[in-house]
């Protein structure tokens, strides 16, 4: 592995902070970016991260955000849409339509035992082949035994805290003051939009990189 392979949580629309982190990355030709999804809505600017991905990404991430809006596309159904949604609905173009409909659910780095993903995964079951209302959208473990929000079950633990590798996992998805670092995971959504900061985890070292929200955009 010659460059080095860079994960950025949750960036939630924050296309100005995004873009200071990419400058403090100082990206080569050689290093991969990884964006663990939810590059949109709530922040103030999400086609600019789109097109800042579509500029510097090696991947991004199907997160729950854009599935959301892909369901809707594809159903018509605005059943499930939140304000933010109809905002970022009218930024995108059809080039930003088409990079969110090719976001994979996983990036799997086999030479580090790295998973990386924007939920998670259900613990005690094989992480390749769970489905995307899983991966995108797991917080806690239920008292079924069963993926929830953390609204749901509040005293539930984390999927993280069950999770025993390999491999290890990078995730966003879970809002943090700190990154949340386990055994076999570190979760990296700091919160970025709700006055936080935008975190990378740089690899093979695990180094976070940081930088500090400008403004609070979203109060959760």
């Amino acid at each position: 592995m010659n460059g080095r392979i860079i994960a950025v949580g949750d960036i939630h629309g924050c296309a100005d902070e995004f873009e200071a982190l990419l400058g403090k990355l100082a990206l080569t030709r050689h290093d991969r970016l990884i964006l663990l999804g939810d590059l949109i809505n709530r922040g103030p600017d999400s086609a600019r991260v789109l097109a800042l991905a579509r500029q510097h990404a090696h991947r991004a991430l199907l997160g729950n955000h854009e599935l959301r809006l892909l369901n809707y596309r594809r159903t018509g159904d605005p059943t499930h849409l939140k304000r933010s949604d109809h905002e970022t609905m009218k930024q995108l173009n059809a080039k930003d339509w088409a990079y969110l409909a090719a976001m994979p659910l996983v990036h799997h780095v086999p030479a580090l035992a790295t998973v990386m993903v924007h939920g998670g995964f259900l613990p005690g079951r094989p992480w390749r082949g769970q489905p995307a209302r899983i991966v995108t959208r797991i917080q806690v473990v239920g008292p079924d035994g069963e993926p929830h929000k953390r609204s749901e079950f509040p005293e539930a633990p984390h999927w993280s805290e069950q999770w025993n590798g390999p491999p290890f996992v990078i995730y966003g998805h879970t809002p943090r003051r700190d990154p949340v670092v386990r055994k076999w995971s570190l979760g990296i959504d700091t919160a970025c939009v709700m006055g936080g900061a935008l975190t990378a985890c740089v690899l093979p070292g695990r180094t976070l990189v940081q930088v500090p929200a400008r403004q609070t955009y979203f109060h959760g």
